[in-house]
């Protein structure tokens, strides 16, 4: 698929992103705020299908994607995401920088498939999901700069639990991102990460990425209390979610391989609850 016939695809993607996306942008929201939150991930579902999954010249698709982000800030775009992306950019006044950076992490994915230190992981999710959370506070309005820094904890740490839960996935795509220096820690190969059930050895080292993710999480949490009314909601269901899908991944003793840990429903209300009384 080129270029073009892949924008083109971006209706299809649009829509499986608002199903995934529904809780968060619930009905709870005002009317505008919901369009605008879906634009965002549908942008961001987007980028994500031309630098994962699409047949053909994977750059030349994120070159083009980058053209058509601009178009939409120049009040042009041709696609059906970006003339919905171009309304919230209107009605939210969305900044440039966060959609730059989801698809630089893109074009990154396609040149870079292993991490070598912590550090460097984060600064991929600085690309990957950090922005995502920008964005969800300029929806919002309430962007500034000691939320964003807090947002960036907590988007680091749903990040580093994705990649906990797709372990094998990620493996079987060709890209590691649980960092080689752990894994050299721990004693895990990379035939590990695609084996029938986890090892003892690669329980162990997810435990410790959950661990990692759980701080920041925790560093994060105060984002919650500094919010009012349905941001302050919404945010929760985040940290709220990342949290209850730590407590599944433990509950499966950390086995992420015979199948992935979710949090049900019920558990992510309760943990997102906790929250907005100021609790865990």
């Amino acid at each position: 698929m080129t270029a073009a016939p892949a924008l083109l695809a971006a209706k299809e993607i649009r829509r499986r992103a608002r199903f995934e996306n529904f809780e968060v942008a619930s009905l709870l929201l005002r009317a505008s705020t919901r369009r605008t939150l879906f634009a965002i991930y549908g942008f961001a579902r987007l980028v994500d299908e031309l630098g994962d999954t699409i047949d053909g010249d994977r750059m030349a698709a994120l070159d083009e994607a980058e053209a058509e982000l601009e178009r939409a800030y120049a009040g042009s775009p041709r696609t059906e995401v970006f003339c919905r992306l171009r309304g919230a950019i209107a009605d939210a006044g969305l900044p440039r920088g966060p959609f730059m950076r989801l698809i630089e992490a893109n074009r990154r994915d396609q040149l870079q498939h292993e991490y070598e230190t912590f550090d460097e992981l984060l600064a991929y999710c600085g690309l990957s999901a950090s922005p995502v959370g920008e964005l969800v506070l300029a929806a919002f309005g309430v962007a500034t700069p000691e939320r964003i820094a807090l947002s960036n904890d907590v988007c680091n740490a749903l990040q580093v639990i994705e990649h906990v839960q797709d372990v094998r996935e990620d493996a079987e795509a060709g890209r590691i991102y649980l960092p080689r220096e752990d894994r050299a820690r721990f004693g895990v190969a990379v035939d590990d990460l695609t084996a029938d059930t986890a090892a003892p050895a690669l329980r162990a080292l997810l435990a410790f990425e959950c661990e990692r993710a759980a701080t920041l999480l925790r560093s994060g949490a105060p984002l919650v209390s500094s919010l009012r009314g349905r941001a302050r909601v919404a945010v929760a269901g985040y940290v709220g979610g990342g949290l209850a899908t730590l407590d599944a991944i433990a509950a499966a003793h950390h086995n992420v391989l015979r199948a992935t840990p979710k949090a049900s429903r019920p558990a992510r209300s309760l943990a997102t609850v906790r929250l907005l009384r100021g609790g865990r």
